[in-house]
């Protein structure tokens, strides 16, 4: 890129902190990769309970924390947390909360069934995302959104917090991988859930022939989207589509600039 870019990662796991899927392998390597290659770079994600801070040299961002996020009109208190990348010059920064996050467990419980109050993770964690980077005051050029925890932040930006001044040049990147089992659960609730946190207006572009599809809600609120496994189609996608490929690390920065060009030409 010509210029130093920012890029803030959203992602619901990565390496070595959280190890449940193929995103969690795609988003270590790449984020180096671009790291090293002139990019700018801050990472965001939950702070599940299975991540072991002692190991991890987590550590609590006190400037940040002390946030209230609003929940089906309920508060909870967002702590930040933030560790060093191993290998590497990144930072990572945790979103946490006792209610949310303390338990060993990620998306399913003990008898492996997904969590009931999965979704009200998903709307603190987004909103948690959003909050914190205005705390941060560091205005990203691409906020690129990992997997089915961070659908709705696409749609956030564009709407309830679509004139918050440090997302105004934003270009907003969702990678989509496998939502099956989210969409399966959250399927009866999500009208009801986002009319009650703001998102009531735009809870329609998240189905698709009257079932829920996360993929595309967040694909239909994004500059550009990024098919990250090989499972997930491209059906009910909008924007740019970059399509799965087997090695995609070199492509994520070709698809950004991309992006950015097409921005600077129509300014």
């Amino acid at each position: 890129m010509a210029d130093k870019k920012r890029i803030l990662i959203v992602t619901q796991e990565m390496k070595p902190y959280t190890i449940l899927s193929q995103i969690s392998d795609i988003v270590r390597g790449y984020a180096q990769y671009i790291q090293e290659n002139g990019v700018e770079v801050r990472i965001l994600m939950p702070k599940f309970g299975t991540i072991n801070e002692r190991r991890h040299r987590l550590h609590e961002v006190v400037r940040l924390s002390g946030m209230n996020i609003n929940v089906d009109d309920d508060d909870y208190p967002l702590i930040i947390k933030v560790a060093s990348l191993p290998g590497t010059r990144m930072q990572v920064y945790f979103l946490d909360n006792e209610e949310f996050f303390k338990r060993k467990q990620i998306f399913n419980d003990a008898n492996d069934i997904f969590f009931e109050d999965n979704l009200d993770r998903t709307i603190f964690f987004c909103k948690g995302v959003v909050e914190t980077v205005k705390k941060f005051g560091w205005a990203p050029d691409i906020v690129h959104a990992h997997g089915w925890m961070t659908s709705l932040l696409p749609a956030l930006l564009k709407t309830t917090y679509q004139n918050e001044p440090i997302f105004q040049n934003a270009q907003v990147v969702y990678s989509a991988y496998d939502a099956a089992v989210a969409n399966q659960a959250f399927d009866a609730d999500f009208s009801a859930k986002a009319e009650a946190n703001g998102l009531g207006a735009v809870a329609d572009a998240f189905f698709s022939n009257g079932v829920l599809d996360l993929n595309a809600g967040g694909s239909k609120f994004s500059e550009g989207t990024i098919l990250g496994t090989p499972d997930v189609s491209s059906d009910n996608m909008t924007a740019p589509v970059l399509d799965y490929e087997e090695e995609l690390t070199t492509r994520y920065l070709e698809f950004y600039e991309e992006l950015l060009g097409a921005t600077e030409e129509n300014v």
